[in-house]
């Protein structure tokens, strides 16, 4: 009788677990999640501190050292990573003649980006996801551009990211496009990122999504001196400086302020990053950047684009902008012996689960809308397939106004869906879902009637 009685719970037991449901990851992003490796984050920046100075001012001229140096070396590394692309990946140095300003460019020279396309394999497809790091660094004179500055972190941490984003990445294939960019000039006054976001906002590109990773590989603060590698600060902005005129009235009247394009980027990398990668959690910050201060992503925003910042959560500002010494027993300078590799693993992890999830995802529905014709505390949400992708059906998210993140979610297969919570209460947005589950950036419906 014991027996029969134990194997009784364990059965009920077993069909409890069973029962729970668990997180369903992509394995093909699963897989491309555990390929990030630390060694070879370690070995990017190793060499990147190895060129001495990669100054936006520093030599173009001589191999070893500067940022000439530094861009060809990126440039290899691509071309390497191509030769496993099937053709899909190919790499330029985006270069542009760059007058002195009078202000942090005291000479004409060559402004130049380093960037790696991984071509979409669906023609029709137009979209395309960017992650960027930049480059160039600083000692404390911004204008020094003939002494050692290591830029470990700042910003060897991003750079390191997105070389290890492309070394992965680029043995898939995606239906969109994904670039991947080094830039030059972010301690110049955001000039590369400058560059790149206008020329693509002037020939009518469409990017989707802007990751940008800017001192994101060291785990401690100074002064307050508090050690933490399972937080990651991803900042967005909340409304777009376009968003003027009939645009702004519109999203006052709807209670909209908080659903501007980055900031429906940020909770998208949050759930999405926190399902791939373990003991991270992404807290996002409603600002644009850290207070007064910007970052390559801003340009972006500036032009209308969603694009988000990932930075570390405790900045240590003795490795930031330092010349290195060794003073009153405090050891300043950007050093690669302060960084945190296996954190840096994390949130370039982060990055990946990302990208890959975007560029796998059909298109985001067309023409979302909230019916208003009557009064009623039901919400009756329609709209259109994407237009490219196949769509195996669609996510309704909702939340309550006062809450950061997405709360309920539901499935249907059909293009339509009627909930019983009123849209007084609630905010409300659509997502198209692949076959392989991978979701796009969701909408938030529109007026119909």
């Amino acid at each position: 009788m014991r027996k029969q009685f134990l194997l009784a719970i364990a059965l009920g037991f077993t069909s409890i677990l069973s029962a729970q449901t668990i997180i369903n990851r992509d394995i093909e992003i699963d897989k491309m999640v555990k390929e990030v490796s630390a060694d070879s984050l370690q070995s990017y920046i190793k060499q990147m501190v190895a060129f001495g100075t990669r100054n936006t001012l520093s030599t173009q001229t001589n191999p070893k050292r500067g940022i000439g140096a530094a861009r060809v070396w990126v440039l290899n590394k691509f071309n390497e990573f191509a030769k496993q692309s099937n053709g899909r990946l190919t790499a330029v140095i985006d270069t542009t003649n760059y007058k002195a300003d009078g202000k942090r460019v005291d000479s004409n020279i060559i402004l130049g980006n380093v960037v790696a396309t991984l071509k979409g394999t669906d023609p029709n497809d137009k979209r395309i996801f960017l992650i960027s790091g930049h480059l160039d660094n600083m000692r404390t004179n911004v204008m020094d551009r003939v002494n050692d500055a290591p830029g470990a972190n700042d910003d060897g941490s991003g750079s390191a990211a997105v070389i290890e984003c492309a070394r992965i990445m680029s043995k898939h294939s995606f239906p969109a496009t994904i670039i991947f960019i080094t830039v030059s000039g972010e301690e110049q006054g955001l000039l590369g990122a400058a560059y790149m976001a206008n020329k693509m906002k002037a020939a009518n590109v469409n990017i989707e999504a802007v990751l940008n990773n800017d001192i994101m590989g060291s785990n401690n603060t100074s002064e307050t001196n508090i050690i933490d590698n399972t937080r990651i600060r991803v900042f967005s902005e909340g409304l777009s400086v376009l968003d003027t005129g009939r645009i702004a009235r519109n999203i006052r009247q709807l209670g909209l302020e908080n659903d501007g394009k980055a900031r429906q980027l940020a909770r998208y990398i949050k759930e999405v990053g926190e399902r791939y990668v373990e003991n991270i959690e992404v807290m996002m910050v409603y600002r644009n950047d850290r207070f007064l201060r910007g970052g390559d992503h801003t340009p972006y925003v500036e032009n209308g684009y969603a694009a988000v910042r990932f930075t570390e959560m405790n900045e240590n500002y003795y490795h930031q902008h330092q010349d290195v010494r060794l003073e009153k027993g405090i050891q300043y300078g950007d050093l690669p012996e302060f960084m945190d590799f296996e954190y840096l693993r994390k949130n370039t992890a982060i990055n990946l689960s990302n990208l890959a999830n975007l560029a796998k995802a059909p298109a985001m529905p067309e023409e979302v809308k909230i019916d208003v014709k009557k009064l009623t505390n039901y919400s009756y949400l329609y709209w259109k397939q994407p237009k490219t992708g196949i769509a195996k059906g669609y996510y309704i998210l909702m939340r309550e106004t006062t809450s950061a993140v997405w709360q309920k979610k539901f499935f249907t297969t059909e293009l339509e869906f009627k909930l019983p919570y009123s849209k007084d209460n609630y905010f409300f947005a659509v997502q198209s879902v692949g076959n392989d589950g991978n979701e796009s950036l969701p909408v938030v419906p529109g007026v119909g009637r």
